[in-house]
């Protein structure tokens, strides 16, 4: 399987400039590869940091939780429910490898257990092959809001 930035915009509800992952690479049982292609102009290099823009942590765990949604819309991690995949817990955050603009992050994520409306993940970022971070977090499926 291998799929483009709109099958990716078709499933998750993120877009520009706050969507991290371009294309769903593989699709297993219970787990999801995806890639994302760092911008170079990406805003945030702007600030962090001027002369040696580095990719805030925080945004490497938002392109795991992005690809986390995706594994639970894509049906690995779904079990039928209805519902929005928000963060509600991250824990053992290592981050390993600095990421620079033009980076190309892949990534994998795993499920790795369930209960009620709560999906728990973990993730594996690599970039040239070197791990760039691990992370465990947690998603749960919020009610959609009333229209």
């Amino acid at each position: 399987m291998d799929s483009s930035r709109a099958e990716v915009e078709a499933l998750l509800p993120h877009r520009d400039p706050f969507l991290f992952v371009d294309r769903l690479v593989e699709r297993g049982d219970g787990a999801l590869s995806t890639e994302w292609a760092v911008p170079e102009d990406l805003d945030v290099f702007r600030g962090h940091y001027p002369g040696n823009p580095i990719l805030p942590g925080v945004l490497i765990a938002e392109h795991c939780f992005q690809s986390g949604a995706l594994l639970i819309y894509t049906g690995a991690a779904s079990k039928g429910d209805a519902g929005t995949p928000v963060l509600t817990r991250i824990e053992d955050a290592r981050y390993k490898r600095l990421v620079r603009p033009g980076d190309v992050l892949a990534t994998t994520v795993t499920l790795e257990d369930s209960l009620a409306n709560a999906r728990f993940c973990a993730a594996v970022v690599r970039c040239e092959g070197q791990v760039v971070a691990r992370l465990k977090f947690t998603l749960a499926l919020a009610a959609e809001a009333p229209a």
